[in-house]
């Protein structure tokens, strides 16, 4: 629907007469009014730009009205535009036709302005109406989706980590008077890992959750470099357990953003780099690099699509990922149980989420042997200066 007019509308009628009075009677109520004399020319002009509703002459030369309704009807592309034909022959036949075919309504010429306007703002609202509806529908699909995958992450996730703490404290209960006090340390620290694997996937769950259900973001300065600290601050075990090497630079650009939701990206980010980084066969640790670009590019990141925006990056040493890998990265939260990719698919699918809704993008670039560099942007502080 037309935004800035009351509506979009198609007139059809081989006598010009006729198109100067409806075209000026609908003009003057506020709406955008196109006029075709014949049948193949309504349909020209219906399937380049399609109108929100047809009012539509039946007795044409070469084509007539019933034709031209049943041709848009059976295309998908124009199926639901409404239609409303006008004719001279006021028999029944002629008017159960009209609707047989798939006209919504059906106006006796000489027409009563008041009744054209009538119906024309009768079927607009109900198409208003529809659309919405439609729209309603596409959101609910979407969001059952999304509750299967839920689910179904959530079964598959907590899986591994529950049958652990299961299996490692029946293991105590049975045999921890014949443990030495060593092993019993291993055990509870495999169980208390399990513990906090189940706890960040929650969390995740509950985050993506909370960016779903806000509308509106309230977007301001982000101090970047302060946000990327506290990201690395919370992955410091791991930090410690990989033995990575972290680069991080000095300064930052001014970017816009909500904080805590940029720091959960820098959080997936970093540590799926320290997880995936590295050569362990040759034992070399993972080495990861932290950057930004504006405009220019930099290594294998392509140029930024939007020029006022920033990229941030992170680039590992690992093994790096096919393009076959790197297709399922990124996949849409409600499909996440049809794919996903190992140890990525929900983390991703967050990051993906925050990003969109935060006005940027995400994306990766990989080669295999070369590591990969995974990125977001976000928009510049500059766009909010006069």
């Amino acid at each position: 629907m037309d935004i800035l007019t009351k509506g979009n509308i198609l007139l059809v009628d081989d006598t010009p007469a006729n198109l100067r009075l409806l075209s000026n009677m609908l003009k003057e109520q506020g709406y955008k009014v196109r006029s075709v004399i014949n049948g193949q020319m309504a349909l020209t002009v219906t399937h380049a730009a399609p109108p929100d509703l047809i009012l539509l002459d039946i007795n044409m030369p070469g084509m007539n009205g019933y034709e031209v309704c049943g041709k848009l009807k059976a295309d998908e592309t124009t199926h639901d535009i409404p239609i409303i034909f006008i004719s001279a022959l006021d028999e029944t036949q002629g008017k159960v036709k009209a609707f047989t075919v798939g006209g919504v309504d059906y106006i006796t010429k000489p027409f009563q302005f008041e009744e054209v306007l009538a119906r024309v703002e009768t079927h607009l609202a109900l198409r208003r109406l529809q659309q919405e509806l439609e729209q309603e529908i596409i959101q609910r699909d979407k969001l059952i989706a999304e509750l299967d995958a839920y689910a179904h992450t959530v079964a598959h996730d907590l899986k591994n980590p529950l049958t652990a703490m299961i299996g490692f404290s029946s293991m105590l209960e049975t045999r921890f008077t014949k443990m030495s006090e060593e092993d019993l340390g291993d055990r509870l620290h495999m169980i208390a890992q399990s513990g906090h694997k189940m706890t960040n996937i929650i969390d995740e769950l509950l985050l993506l959750a909370s960016v779903r259900k806000m509308d509106e973001v309230q977007m301001e300065a982000l101090d970047m470099g302060a946000i990327v600290k506290e990201a690395a601050n919370r992955l410091s075990d791991l930090v410690e357990e990989y033995q990575a090497e972290i680069i991080i630079p000095e300064n930052w650009p001014a970017a816009l953003g909500h904080g805590p939701w940029v720091e959960e990206i820098w959080a997936n980010y970093i540590s799926n780099a320290i997880k995936y980084g590295g050569l362990p066969d040759k034992d070399i640790p993972p080495r990861v690099e932290l950057g930004y670009s504006k405009g220019d590019t930099l290594h294998r990141i392509s140029p930024l699509p939007d020029p006022t925006c920033i990229r941030f990056w992170v680039r590992d040493n690992g093994q790096g990922l096919t393009p076959a890998d790197q297709a399922r990265l990124f996949t849409p939260f409600e499909r996440l149980s049809q794919v996903r990719a190992e140890g990525h698919g929900l983390g991703l699918s967050i990051v993906q989420r925050i990003a969109e809704k935060l006005g940027g993008h995400v994306g990766v670039e990989s080669q295999v042997g070369h590591g990969s560099t995974f990125s977001f942007t976000l928009p510049c502080e500059c766009q909010v200066l006069e």
